[in-house]
């Protein structure tokens, strides 16, 4: 399944262990503006898959594009994922479900390697994010009405702390700051910008080449 290219594998190592790691209180995004009345909102379940391809210039990130007429986040850069129906035995479920609605993955090509702490959002979601390993011969699908692209960006790139930035616009009355980490035209910011972020502080300074 895995492509054995010794940066894919070391990257791969990297990301073990930071998943490894003990649990902590996640991230928001109220974290670069302070608690807002949003905090006590009841949080709906959500999950996503931050899908992990090795490729023999290291591992990429499969990212989606969402349709702008979608009534949460429209046109927005995001992993594949949703809210966590009923019917979902738990968070997981519900990201691998998401995935395969999405993007076409099947099951048999994601290797669940762990999880990062969950994401609360402006919106009234609790996100759960689990990072797997997609076979490197998966073609994706957009899904029609859903996702308008589906494409990858260098791992490397999204979690590299050096490559975000923070912004800010005007939302509901009020200035919100939020991270960005652009890569070529795309535009990664607000949820998916600072689940990257924290992914990046856990996976800690790449080791030197030397």
């Amino acid at each position: 399944m895995l492509d054995d290219t010794p940066l894919a594998q070391a990257q791969i190592a990297r990301v073990r262990a930071a998943l490894a790691q003990d649990a902590d209180a996640g991230s928001s995004d109220f974290d670069l503006n302070g608690a807002g009345p949003e905090v006590t909102a009841h949080y709906r379940p959500a999950a996503v898959l931050v899908p992990l391809v090795p490729r023999a210039q290291g591992l990429s990130v499969i990212l989606t594009k969402r349709a702008s007429h979608l009534k949460h986040h429209p046109g927005q850069i995001a992993f594949p994922g949703g809210k966590v129906d009923a019917s979902d035995a738990d968070p997981r479920t519900a990201a691998l479900r998401e995935a395969a609605e999405e993007i076409a993955l099947p099951a048999g090509a994601a290797q669940v390697l762990g999880r990062l702490p969950t994401h609360k959002t402006v919106t009234a979601f609790e996100i759960h994010p689990f990072v797997a390993l997609i076979d490197p011969g998966f073609k994706p699908q957009a899904a029609p009405g859903e996702v308008s692209e589906v494409f990858e960006v260098p791992f490397a790139h999204v979690t590299n702390p050096t490559k975000f930035l923070i912004e800010g616009r005007r939302w509901r009355g009020a200035r919100r700051a939020y991270y960005t980490v652009p890569f070529g035209p795309y535009y990664i910011w607000g949820a998916t910008a600072r689940m990257l972020r924290l992914f990046a502080d856990r996976l800690g300074a790449e080791p030197s080449a030397d």
